[in-house]
């Protein structure tokens, strides 16, 4: 029987609207979604890890498939910067180290969570959710956090006595001078340019009452706190050594090194952590005031601004950093960001050290968040490799950072 026009154009709207809202349903027995992949651009080593061993659920409840492409961090920024300008994105969601979301923003890479009608998680330990706000702290949502690093001491305690002072920095000199006399490195500094060393040297520069910036975001580097910092940074390398990130853990957890800075990611898998930890001293002597001194390192997920599934995207996010999920990850070495799992007692009982990477979260503090970090961490680092190689002084260094940091904070 032929079909009028209009009832031919009804049956086509009919079968238009079942395409269109069958998201999750079925049709002759294929998921509406079927076809429809999510590209994760993830950060290599446990984190793709932890991605891979959860994904399958979502993938299954929403019939689509999650691709995740492990990357390291600077290929993840390379690759991020590069696709924003393609009209469709390569990667629906890039996991993000957060300085890096002020440059992420200002070059509209990230899609505007908020705007999609994504609303604040409370159960987030505060210092990780407002990472991914812009204007930070207090601006709309763009990121969320899905890793909770915290940069941390980390010690062999063959080498370090569990009742030694750990709270200030002269104190932990004096313990690796004595690790140093025995024959063994004390302390191990990830000295590299760029981010190594630079996420290296902060936490003391902040401790001896240093910094980058002021709160009106004048460079104020060039300051007698920052030469004694760096000072101290030369001396404790004297007493150890410089190793790439994989050399400094093998280090610490084999007992060849005492003491050394880190993210908890590098020391802790399913099976539990493989060094001793304590809070980054905020102090230069015993009676110094105590100042926050911890770096927060969280791994953020973003949707991408040129995502073609935006909506799906933002319900993977949401799904990845869940407190279910959060759960799951810790066998695979996951590191939460959520009070609840924080503050389980049973997840306490099986992983205790959460009680030092939560308390180092709560007081930790923001590298400065300005669009320029990548470019100071590259500047900066190139002239503090040139001071603990003896190629300049501590006051040269001092010197020339303050005068090329000021250049590209005023570009």
């Amino acid at each position: 029987m032929k079909l009028s026009k209009k009832a031919a154009s009804v049956l086509l709207a009919v079968a238009m609207t079942a395409s269109v809202f069958g998201c999750g349903s079925e049709q002759n027995n294929t998921p509406a979604n079927a076809d429809i992949s999510i590209t994760i651009a993830a950060r290599d080593g446990s984190f793709t890890d932890v991605l891979n061993s959860v994904k399958g659920e979502f993938e299954k409840e929403h019939g689509c498939t999650v691709k995740v492409f492990s990357m390291s961090a600077d290929d993840i920024r390379t690759q991020a910067i590069s696709d924003s300008s393609n009209e469709v994105a390569a990667y629906d969601i890039i996991m993000i180290d957060d300085p890096l979301m002020p440059e992420y923003i200002e070059k509209g890479l990230l899609c505007n969570l908020t705007s999609l009608g994504y609303a604040d998680d409370e159960d987030f330990v505060e210092k990780s959710r407002l990472l991914g706000k812009d204007p930070y702290p207090l601006g709309a949502t763009y990121s969320l956090p899905f890793s909770g690093n915290v940069q941390l001491l980390f010690y062999n305690k063959n080498l370090v006595d569990t009742n030694a002072d750990l709270t200030n920095w002269n104190s932990i000199l004096k313990i690796c001078q004595e690790a140093n006399d025995t024959g063994k490195k004390g302390y191990v500094i990830r000295g590299q340019s760029g981010n190594p060393i630079v996420s290296d040297f902060l936490p003391i520069l902040w401790a001896f009452g240093g910094d980058i910036f002021d709160s009106n975001n004048n460079v104020i580097l060039d300051s007698q706190e920052s030469r004694d910092a760096l000072e101290f940074y030369c001396k404790l390398l004297a007493t150890g050594a410089n190793q790439d990130k994989d050399d400094l853990v093998n280090s610490i957890t084999s007992g060849e090194g005492a003491l050394a800075l880190g993210w908890p990611s590098w020391f802790i898998s399913g099976n539990g952590t493989a060094a001793e930890i304590a809070q980054i001293p905020g102090k230069r002597i015993a009676s110094s005031e105590a100042l926050a001194t911890g770096e927060i390192g969280n791994w953020l997920l973003g949707v991408t601004a040129n995502s073609k599934n935006k909506e799906l995207a933002l319900e993977l996010a949401i799904y990845l950093t869940s407190e279910e999920v959060q759960r799951k990850s810790l066998e695979s070495g996951g590191i939460p960001t959520r009070k609840s799992v924080f503050r389980d007692p049973e997840v306490l009982a099986k992983y205790p050290y959460f009680e030092a990477i939560y308390s180092g979260t709560n007081n930790s503090r923001v590298r400065p968040r300005t669009t320029k970090w990548s470019q100071i961490e590259e500047v900066f680092g190139k002239e503090l490799v040139s001071c603990i190689n003896g190629e300049q002084t501590v006051n040269e260094t001092i010197k020339k950072s303050q005068e090329e940091i000021s250049l590209l904070a005023n570009k």
